[in-house]
């Protein structure tokens, strides 16, 4: 009977397409205003963006002198996610701080 089956079925069996790209990646950045303290600045990047102090301290140096800075690049939703809870622990201590998400160029 399993031969019967087995001649009727082909043995031709069709490629799929599996090359699997890079998911595209989005630069989170962070922009300087005049109310946010620098030591809330410097917490975000601890507590969120996971930098050592150093590394957040340089950094809220550059967004305070250069207007803005790239705190990281990531996928998409870790992007958001990212930025949905700074903005949130900003927002509960009162300040306006921005982060905002672009598309990393390719």
């Amino acid at each position: 009977m399993w031969s019967i089956m087995a001649q009727g079925q082909s043995s031709i069996r069709e490629r799929q397409d599996t090359s699997l790209k890079e998911p595209r990646r989005y630069k989170v950045i962070i922009h300087n205003d005049d109310f946010t303290t620098m030591e809330f600045v410097v917490m975000i990047l601890e507590q969120v963006f996971f930098l050592n102090e150093e590394s957040a301290n340089a950094l809220m140096l550059k967004v305070h002198h250069a207007d803005k800075a790239v705190v990281g690049i990531y996928t998409y939703d870790i992007a958001v996610s990212k930025v949905r809870k700074a903005t949130n622990m900003a927002r509960e201590c009162g300040f306006p701080l921005r982060i905002t998400v672009e598309p990393e160029e390719s």
